[in-house]
């Protein structure tokens, strides 16, 4: 071997230290090529192996001498990509100091093995030095490593961090692969009832439990080729790459309902689970993993709120709805302070006579973006949120202001009573006494003017500070009606009880033509007169019914047969005609 050498040393894995002419004789420079145990070689500009030593022939399974004038790159895997072969050359031709890789070889007789492949170049000399490192027991080690990281302990499917990775490598390849479907399916499901199990059977058998779940779901996933994967607590998700459609993704999720309807056998004792599944296809195109994995989460929260044991397909309506909502919900109560609320009012007429005896305050958000909103729209998020209360004493403020100056714009007129829809948060959540009191006292309304409505549902069963509230108010004189009556508990004992003034039938009962239903319309007017009280028949749309409530005792209509709700300007004409 003529010319100088720079080898290398050490075990494998391990970077071992460079040895040059400036520390060592050339004949000790030969002998450490020689004896080191890192498989080596000097390779000419040509890539042709000038010499090799014993470590390299035996790491390839070959006699080294075997090697000499053999092209390097053939044994080690540098054609394998253009990439690195160029790289190669760079370093052969002086252009690059260093290339560093790792290839798949085989040795003689076909056994392989992973290698780390160092290409150097020589000082003072045209060649480069090639070494060559056995790294397959630390990458056996590594691959153990990463599946006891990425699968789960108890049923051995991949886990999360798996399910992502390839969720991301499968959008990516489904955008890329000519020929393909381009599309990407999911079905995310949730077993029903599994934490009843945990909770009487133990940890123990609900672990065996989800261990069967995933045996079933591997078994229906095999025939595709499909991904099953555990997420987390009694979640699993089933990944289609390459979908063929909607179709697929609906018959997996009802082969997977079916496979899951039959008992399991758990310590002993039979085991019924039902599964809820939220079921996602779409392109691949422009669908990142965060939000596939968003709408399946939703769609699987609509099959559990829809009844559970079922799968429910994506629904971009119902989600674009969803998604209002919870816009909706963010920005309400600064809506309230910003002022974006409006009321429209709607007509109270006397059956009999046909004179507006008061109006309903029904409040509208006028959204920047979304147009006027019904109370439809809003009422039940500001329940939820509590920006009912604030809502509720903005209405109520309002409302009776405007009354107020009705009554003022009329003082010889009839009196004109304002309705205002009080919320059930509004009488647990904040001070309806001195909400009213203040409103009251800031307008100048009279108490007699002002009636408060109430569902059924919350005025019946109310005991302690809700009742004591109802009765402050109706001690100082406002009136308190029930609204949609005969639709809620109608528990007819809490009348009596109760400092209610009014009645409002559901609309139901007004459209219903039944002998049934105008009975028990005729049975409800005449008890609440017996106790004082007045009733109103809502929804209201025609002449005809209006004579025929008229004709039952009803004491008053309201619906469109004789106003929309119109704003307050409206009704001061209304009032003047």
């Amino acid at each position: 071997m003529s010319g100088p050498l720079d080898g290398q040393g050490g075990t494998s894995g391990t970077m071992p230290p460079v040895v040059t002419q400036s520390n060592l004789t050339p004949q000790e420079f030969r002998a450490a090529f020689r004896a080191a145990h890192l498989g080596m070689a000097v390779v000419g500009r040509d890539g042709l192996v000038r010499t090799a030593n014993d470590a390299l022939g035996v790491l390839l399974g070959t006699d080294p001498a075997r090697l000499q004038d053999s092209p390097a790159a053939e044994f080690t895997g540098l054609r394998d990509d253009t990439r690195t072969w160029l790289k190669y050359r760079e370093v052969l031709l002086g252009r690059r100091d260093r290339l560093h890789c790792t290839r798949r070889l085989r040795q003689s007789g076909g056994r392989g093995l992973w290698a780390e492949v160092t290409v150097t170049q020589l000082p003072e000399s045209h060649d480069a030095l090639l070494s060559v490192a056995d790294v397959s027991d630390r990458r056996e080690l590594r691959a153990r490593l990463r599946h006891v990281r990425m699968h789960d302990p108890v049923t051995g499917l991949p886990n999360r961090s798996l399910f992502f990775e390839r969720l991301a490598g499968a959008l990516a390849a489904a955008t890329a692969l000519p020929g393909g479907t381009g599309r990407i399916g999911l079905c995310y499901l949730d077993l029903d009832g599994f934490k009843a199990v945990n909770d009487t059977l133990g940890h123990g058998a609900g672990d065996r439990l989800l261990t069967a779940v995933a045996g079933r779901l591997t078994a229906c996933a095999a025939p595709g080729g499909h991904l099953v994967a555990r997420l987390g607590g009694d979640e699993f998700a089933l990944l289609v790459e390459e979908s063929a459609g909607t179709q697929q993704l609906i018959d997996l999720a009802v082969t997977v309902q079916t496979a899951l309807q039959r008992p399991f056998e758990t310590a002993g004792q039979q085991l019924s689970v039902s599964a809820s599944i939220g079921v996602v296809e779409r392109p691949a195109a422009g669908t990142h993993a965060t939000e596939l994995m968003q709408a399946a989460d939703t769609t699987l929260y609509w099959a559990k709120a829809d009844g559970k044991a079922r799968w429910t397909l994506f629904d971009p309506e119902r989600n674009a709805h969803r998604m209002t909502r919870q816009a909706l919900s963010r920005t309400l109560r600064p809506a309230v302070e910003r002022g974006e609320f409006a009321l429209q009012y709607q007509p109270l007429v006397g059956l009999a006579d046909g004179v507006v005896r008061g109006v309903e305050a029904l409040v509208r958000w006028c959204h920047p973006q979304l147009g006027t909103l019904g109370p439809n729209r809003f009422i039940g998020l500001a329940e939820e949120t509590g920006a009912i209360v604030p809502l509720g004493r903005w209405v109520l403020t309002t409302a009776c202001r405007q009354a107020r100056h009705w009554q003022l714009e009329r003082p010889d007129g009839p009196p004109l009573v304002v309705s205002v829809n009080v919320a059930v948060r509004q009488v647990w959540d904040s001070d309806l006494v001195a909400d009213v009191a203040a409103a009251l006292a800031g307008t100048g309304l009279p108490p007699h003017l002002l009636q408060l409505e109430l569902t059924e549902s919350a005025v019946m069963g109310t005991a302690g500070r809700p009742l004591q509230q109802l009765r402050e108010l109706s001690d100082m004189g406002v009136a308190i009606a029930i609204d949609d009556f005969g639709t809620g508990y109608s528990n007819l004992a809490y009348l009596s009880r109760l400092p209610v003034s009014a009645l409002k039938l559901d609309g139901t009962f007004v459209h219903g033509r039944n002998p049934a239903d105008e009975a028990i319309v005729e049975a409800l007017v005449q008890l609440a007169h017996r106790l004082g009280l007045t009733v109103t028949a809502e929804c209201v749309e025609s002449a005809e019914q209006a004579e025929r409530l008229g004709r039952m005792g009803c004491d008053t209509g309201q619906g469109w047969f004789y106003s929309r709700p119109v704003p307050a300007e409206r009704i001061s004409a209304l009032l003047g005609a």
